[in-house]
């Protein structure tokens, strides 16, 4: 990779990093799955009239959609305001690498190779230790949706290997306009039109900030100049960049929030990072199939 594209692509790490700061910010402004709508409200609504018609089937951006959308950002979304930690979470987040495999496994027939069923080891390895910690110093609950939230993005990453988007701007902006009235009806559900409406009212310039960096910066920039690398690149040279996300995020929280790095959060951060790097790595797969065949890793990156 060209010395521009590596800075390009740690700066996108460092943008989805800080994100999870920022959305600590926001939770502080708007109940959580009224927060998600509008972060999705604001990414799909200017973006769907500049990027063309959708490039896959509807049942794909539908499923995803829902998958990734709704279930993913609003248990994300929920488990923080619940009390997970922002640096915690950038860093629980990146175990829907081990969902991804285990699923591609089970619906895809990708069998995964030593490497990898050992990478997955110790990234559940990471996963223990950082829930012991967690048990030890706050509320599990928000711990467990963010898990659950992994779980879903291991989902929307094998629908996406299956959808074979040829733009992956196009494919997230189409994406990202399904969630917004399920969010929307799920708030006024679960949160209530009273507290949705008293958020709407206080909105301040902190709280446009907020919607518009995990709108644009996040959403738009982040999927865009990811995909664009993807295409210029191997996935197995921009993948490991997305490692970095838990480093930023750890670190911004620590910086702007002041959250607390304790030693068994580093030894879950080293299990966890090292185990996502080895279950990413390119290896030799084992399909159903008598012939073997060289397997690409199916992490957030390649999806």
């Amino acid at each position: 990779m060209r010395p521009a594209h590596i800075v390009l692509a740690a700066l996108v790490a460092a943008v989805w990093g800080v994100n999870f700061v920022v959305i600590e910010i926001g939770l502080d402004h708007f109940p959580p799955l009224l927060f998600s709508a509008l972060r999705f409200l604001a990414a799909a609504l200017p973006a769907v009239f500049l990027v063309g018609r959708p490039k896959v089937a509807w049942k794909w951006i539908l499923a995803v959609g829902l998958v990734l959308g709704v279930a993913k950002f609003g248990l994300l979304f929920t488990g923080m305001d619940q009390g997970a930690p922002a640096g915690l979470s950038s860093l629980i987040l990146q175990s829907q690498a081990v969902f991804t495999a285990l699923l591609a496994f089970a619906a895809l027939g990708e069998r995964p190779g030593r490497v990898r069923i050992l990478g997955m080891a110790v990234a559940l390895a990471g996963i223990a230790v950082a829930a012991i910690d967690e048990g030890a110093s706050g509320p599990l609950l928000g711990f467990v949706l963010v898990i659950a939230a992994a779980a879903c993005w291991g989902v929307s990453n094998v629908l996406t290997r299956k959808a074979s988007p040829p733009d992956a701007l196009n494919y997230m902006v189409w994406v990202s306009a399904v969630p917004v009235l399920p969010l929307l009806a799920l708030s006024l559900l679960l949160e209530g039109a009273e507290r949705d409406l008293d958020a709407l009212r206080s909105l301040d310039w902190t709280g446009v900030g907020v919607i518009l960096y995990v709108a644009w910066i996040t959403t738009i920039f982040g999927f865009g100049a990811w995909g664009w690398l993807l295409r210029r690149h191997p996935a197995s040279a921009v993948a490991p960049f997305s490692l970095l996300v838990p480093v930023f995020g750890m670190s911004s929280a620590y910086l702007i929030l002041g959250e607390p790095v304790s030693p068994l959060r580093w030894c879950a951060t080293a299990l966890l990072v090292g185990g996502v790097a080895l279950t990413s790595l390119p290896g030799r797969a084992k399909p159903a199939a008598t012939d073997a065949h060289e397997e690409e890793p199916l992490t957030a990156a390649r999806a």
